[in-house]
């Protein structure tokens, strides 16, 4: 039974980040992540790969932090 209402409190929490996310994207894609230097593009004709390694760097230690500091 707990665990039941742990994963209703987790996928409620999930879902108010998406919509807050989505309501406020045009402030959030001025950020520059996902643009950061260790970013990578390869741009060829026909075929673009984009390897976001330094802003998945980022958002990992962000989350880490985050989940750190909830935990106490």
């Amino acid at each position: 039974m707990l665990r039941r209402i742990a994963m209703n409190r987790l996928l409620v929490t999930v879902g108010l980040i998406c919509i807050t996310a989505g309501l406020t994207w045009r402030w959030l894609r001025r950020v520059p992540l996902f643009r950061l230097p260790g970013d990578f593009v390869i741009d060829r004709p026909g075929v673009r790969v984009f390897f976001p390694l330094a802003s998945m760097l980022v958002l990992s230690v962000l989350m880490s932090l985050l989940a750190m500091l909830l935990r106490k």
